[in-house]
C-alpha cells in the first residue's frame, strides 16, 4: 500500500480527505503543523518514507513553501519524495514559486477529492513507470548523463538535483532529442495534467532544469527554446 503524508492545519479537511484517500487504496498519515510533517520525514514511522507529500502552502507555524524547502533540502532520500501543493485560493504566484522551490504539482482550493487523487496518482506513476527497454536505461549526451533506474542526473559524474516531475519532463525530451516538442506534446510524454489557460508550469519547470543541467542558463546548449512552438533537446552536447 502506498503511503501518503498530509501536512494541513484544517483538521477537519485533513480528517475527511484522509478518510477520502483510505477508501481509495492509500495509507495516510496526518500532520497538523510543519513540524509534525518535517518530524515525520526526518524519522519516518516504521522507518518507511511516505510515497507522497500532500502539503499545504498555509501553516500556522512556518509557510509551507519554506517547508518544501526544507524538505528538498534534507540530507537524504526524503529531499525526493514528491510534493504535491495545496495552495490557497489558487494565487498564480503561490503556483509558480511552489514549483520554482521543488514542488511536483500543485492543486489550489477549495478542490473536489476526486481531483486530488487523480492528481496523486498522476504524480506517483509518472514516478514508478519504467517502461522503457533496457538499452536506453541510461542515456549519455556529451557529460551529461541520465540514469533511469537510480533516477538520477548527473554531469561529468557530478549530481544534479531535480524534483521527479522534472527528471520525467528531462527524460521525455531525451527521448526525443532533436525532436521539437510542444507544451502539451510534453505534458502528454510524461501523463500528466491537461494544459489549464495560461498555464506556465511547464515554463517555470523547465527553467529549473536548466538551472541544474546547463552551464549558462541564460544561453542554454542543451534544452532550447523553439518560439512560439515548445522545446528541443539538442543531440550534439559537450
Amino acid at each position: 500500500m502506498q503511503q501518503l503524508l498530509m501536512i494541513e492545519d484544517d483538521a477537519r479537511l485533513a480528517q475527511m480527505v484522509g478518510e477520502y484517500l483510505e477508501r481509495s487504496g492509500f495509507g495516510v498519515t496526518q500532520a497538523l503543523d510543519a513540524k509534525g510533517g518535517l518530524a515525520l520525514l526526518h524519522e519516518p514511522a516504521n522507518g518507511r518514507l511516505p510515497d507522497l507529500v500532500i502539503l499545504d502552502l498555509m501553516l500556522p507555524d512556518l509557510d509551507g513553501l519554506e517547508v518544501c524547502r526544507r524538505i528538498r533540502a534534507m540530507p537524504s532520500e526524503a529531499a525526493r519524495v514528491p510534493i504535491l501543493m495545496l495552495t490557497a485560493k489558487g494565487d498564480p504566484m503561490d503556483r509558480i514559486v511552489g514549483l520554482e522551490i521543488g514542488a511536483d504539482d500543485y492543486l489550489p482550493k477549495p478542490f473536489e477529492p476526486r481531483e486530488l487523487l487523480a492528481r496523486i496518482r498522476a504524480v506517483l506513476r509518472r514516478r514508478s513507470e519504467t517502461a522503457a527497454p533496457p538499452a536506453a536505461r541510461r542515456m549519455q549526451f556529451g557529460s551529461l548523463e541520465i540514469d533511469r533506474d537510480a533516477r538520477s542526473v548527473t554531469i561529468a559524474g557530478e549530481h544534479r538535483e531535480l524534483t521527479s516531475y522534472q527528471f520525467d519532463l528531462l527524460v521525455a525530451l531525451a527521448d526525443r532529442a532533436g525532436r521539437v516538442l510542444t507544451r502539451d506534446q510534453i505534458m502528454e510524454a510524461v501523463r500528466g495534467r491537461e494544459l489549464e489557460a495560461f498555464d506556465r508550469s511547464i515554463d517555470v519547470h523547465m527553467g529549473r532544469i536548466r538551472a541544474a543541467i546547463e552551464a549558462d542558463v541564460k544561453n542554454p546548449k542543451r534544452i532550447l527554446t523553439v518560439r512560439g512552438v515548445g522545446y528541443v533537446f539538442a543531440k550534439q552536447q559537450d
